[in-house]
């Protein structure tokens, strides 16, 4: 999107006036936008971003992941707006079920949630998207792969970095939008939408500033699971009732089925404060604290396709479709309710002398204060008012973090060595409960055990990395992590007495990833830049110790895990034309125990079974090519897009899906081929700007060994090409409005879920 976005971080410590901004060289960037970024930028390596202007513009961003939807590379599995539980990010070699292979930070505050991997064990792992909103977003820049000393394992795939407002002045924003989509398929034939409110207020006046951003988003998603059937040669059981309303289809292995309603229809209402707080004890030292606050409270529910002979919708029982008799379990149609409640506390204060010595002391805390999922076990439509339930407590999960930083430059600033080193521990505790209620799951309390799983891992790691300028034409990065990683107090438990119960061991293991980058400076307008980096991804708590089993799933959790490691490694040649950037960028990746979690359908037990498991060695090798540009032909015309080429492969597995070898050779699932991003835009004059908008991505699987074919149906990973557009319009100094279409093609597609169809918005803002 941005092409000359970051800075090097010696020149990062504080915005850079316009007439002073500096010159490309030996593979950096200069800021463009007033914020600076925290990711390493004296690295000489792949770092794109898109700035809070080109969102307004340019993007439909109803959540704050929406800006990364057209930077090379990414995707986020964004099912409907303001889905807070299935956006993972997948970036160049690792898919949408491993969210533990990428790291998302808000203001240096860790956003992803390393609890768990994917989504597995009755619950989820993705990023905390909700503690950003768009209106916050000054920028977002991506550093691409392990290249970074100052990151964990995790940031194998890619580093983002949310980069907030914070004022110099009073400012005031206030933006209202609405948003709706007709979904048809299958038996689905209806529309969902919604709306969200945000107000903005901020001041500074003299050393201390402050920002406060508040949001309310009302959401109704389209259906995301189907309840289906296998094709039966049973006769009827007795007294079934025929039926009318399945869907004949086809499953993901081409295998024929029937579809017979629809679930897991989102009705969620989500509330978003934060407040940003710094204090200039000099002109050298600033302290900053930021809470943020997020409300969730969310209904799921499912609707059946079948009707009796009077036309009434049939939930239970046996019934007859087309002469063939069928069983609807009583949790077939299933419903729940989720309230969610997650506070964030972030503290920080740093020196920005630019001289020989700056520090940073940051500390964080993420806490799921309240979490929890009712669930009904009783058949609709008695179980919209109440019955017999369960109830999935987590409340008190959540996970610390604290780094000490420092940066010498031996020299001053201009110097030859910027060194980069410091001391940082990640602490993670999970519980989750789960219990059969005492009176209605509605609201009734905590009975029976159903179970009760849940363990600690912590991570303390040492680093340090030296940039250095060692030729006028010629710069270098060499550093590395020394990581201690422990896992203590999991157990897992199923009621007094039960076999399964289990309390394991502690583990304790200690590796080093070593990382190193070099750039030259061919001509004065390119650059060519080489980085290589190990990086190692302990075990999550959720993949350890998780076994837990909900209504339609059940999860198997390994407490033996190997931490996988990998070797990332990029070669990049970049030209500045001027008013644009055109980059190439050749990457591979070899990961030996990939941490992996494989579902399976169990058509007997109507249930997925997700196991967790090491794959012995993913091999990845790719091209990318950017380009990005301002005022091309003509002005006022802007052009962003990328071309990635990716052949990820399992090379070699001594596990299987169903018979031994049946994965080697085969795709890493969720990683595709091709991929593609486009984005034009064009100003027409100072109050009107038009974009276009397209995504591709090629075939694609989800399985390990490959076999599902059919990418197009339920549980499938399909292909998809969609477009968007949006027109921006500056009434006045104070007053924008925008509309947008996503998806204008109404392009199907599936990723395991169907995402969104085509989609319209319409937005009116207000800055004061």
């Amino acid at each position: 999107m941005a092409a000359a976005l970051l800075a090097p971080a010696a020149l990062a410590q504080t915005p850079a006036p316009a007439a002073q901004a500096p010159a490309r060289s030996l593979g950096m960037v200069t800021v463009t936008s007033g914020q600076p970024t925290s990711l390493p930028t004296q690295i000489p390596t792949t770092i794109e971003g898109v700035t809070r202007e080109q969102i307004e513009q340019s993007i439909n961003a109803t959540d704050s992941e929406d800006a990364l939807k057209y930077l090379p590379s990414l995707l986020v599995r964004k099912r409907y707006i303001g889905d807070y539980n299935h956006a993972i990010l997948s970036s160049r070699a690792s898919g949408t079920g491993n969210s533990a292979r990428s790291a998302v930070y808000a203001d240096g505050i860790l956003l992803s949630n390393y609890l768990g991997n994917g989504i597995a064990n009755g619950t989820n792992y993705a990023p905390r998207w909700g503690l950003v909103t768009p209106e916050e977003i000054e920028r977002v820049d991506v550093l691409y792969g392990p290249f970074s000393a100052a990151y964990p394992g995790n940031s194998v795939g890619a580093v983002v970095d949310y980069v907030t407002r914070m004022p110099t002045q009073f400012e005031a924003h206030a933006k209202v939008s609405a948003f709706n989509q007709a979904f048809k398929l299958y038996g689905t034939d209806s529309s969902y939408g919604g709306s969200q409110a945000s107000a903005s207020l901020g001041n500074r006046s003299g050393d201390l500033s402050w920002f406060l951003n508040l949001n309310r988003t009302q959401s109704a998603g389209q259906p995301l699971t189907f309840t289906t059937k296998t094709l039966s040669m049973a006769v009827p059981a007795a007294g079934a009732v025929p039926v009318t309303g399945a869907v004949p289809g086809l499953n993901t292995r081409n295998a024929p089925w029937l579809l017979v309603g629809g679930a897991t229809q989102y009705e969620t209402e989500q509330e978003h404060v934060k407040l940003k707080v710094a204090y200039d004890f000099s002109p050298t030292v600033r302290a900053s604290y930021t809470l943020g606050y997020w409300d969730n409270s969310a209904q799921n529910r499912s609707e059946s396709y079948l009707r009796n002979a009077a036309g009434a919708p049939v939930y239970s029982g046996n019934v007859s479709i087309n002469g063939r008799g069928y069983n609807l379990a009583a949790t077939d149609f299933g419903v729940s309710n989720e309230a969610l409640t997650h506070v964030m506390h972030g503290l920080s204060v740093k020196s920005h002398t630019q001289g020989v010595f700056d520090w940073e002391v940051a500390a964080s805390l993420y806490d799921y204060q309240t979490d929890q999922i009712r669930a009904s076990t009783t058949a609709q439509p008695a179980s919209l008012n109440g019955g017999a339930g369960t109830l999935q407590d987590q409340d008190g999960t959540g996970w610390n973090n604290l780094a000490l930083k420092g940066i010498w430059r031996p020299q001053g600033l201009q110097g030859a060595h910027i060194v980069d080193f410091g001391y940082q521990q990640d602490s993670y505790k999970l519980r989750i409960l789960k219990s059969n209620t005492v009176g209605g799951w509605l609201s009734g309390g905590a009975g029976t055990l159903v179970s009760d799983v849940g363990g600690r891992t912590q991570l303390r790691s040492v680093y340090a990395q030296d940039a250095w300028t060692f030729a006028p034409k010629w710069k270098t990065v060499l550093g590395a992590r020394l990581e201690n990683w422990n896992a203590s107090n999991g157990f897992t438990s199923f009621g007094a007495g039960n076999a399964a119960n289990t309390r394991y061991a502690p583990r304790s293991e200690t590796a080093v990833s070593p990382k190193a980058a070099l750039s030259w400076q061919w001509e004065v307008d390119t650059t060519l830049k080489a980085s290589t980096g190990r990086a190692v991804r302990f075990p999550t708590v959720g993949e350890l110790y998780g076994a837990t089993a909900t209504v339609n799933s059940q999860y198997i959790n390994d407490p033996n895990l190997k931490p996988e490691k990998s070797w990332t490694s990029e070669l990049t040649a970049e030209k500045d034309l001027g008013n644009a950037v055109w980059r190439l960028t050749l990457f591979t990746e070899a990961t030996r125990d990939s941490l992996y979690s494989q579902v399976t359908f169990d058509p007997a037990a109507n249930s997925n079974i997700s196991r967790v498991q090491n794959v012995g060695r993913i091999k990845t090798k790719g091209l990318e090519v950017a380009f990005n540009g301002t005022d091309l032909l003509t002005k006022g015309l802007g052009f962003s897009g990328s071309v990635t080429y990716a052949d990820s492969r399992i090379e070699e597995n001594s596990g299987f899906v169903a018979t031994l070898g049946d994965t080697v050779g085969k795709h890493q699932p969720r990683v595709p081929v091709w991929r593609a991003t486009a984005l034009v835009s064009y100003r027409f004059d100072p109050a009107w700007t038009g974009t276009f908008g397209a995504r591709y991505s090629g075939r694609q699987f989800s399985s390990l060994d490959n076999t599902d074919v059919n990418g197009f149906a339920y549980q499938g990973t399909s292909k998809y090409f969609v477009t968007d557009v949006r027109v921006h319009y500056r009434v006045n100094k104070q007053w924008t409005a925008a509309v947008g279409i996503d998806n204008l093609n109404n392009y199907t597609y599936w990723n395991f879920h169907p995402y969104p169809q085509r989609t319209f918005m319409a937005e009116l803002m207000v800055d004061l």
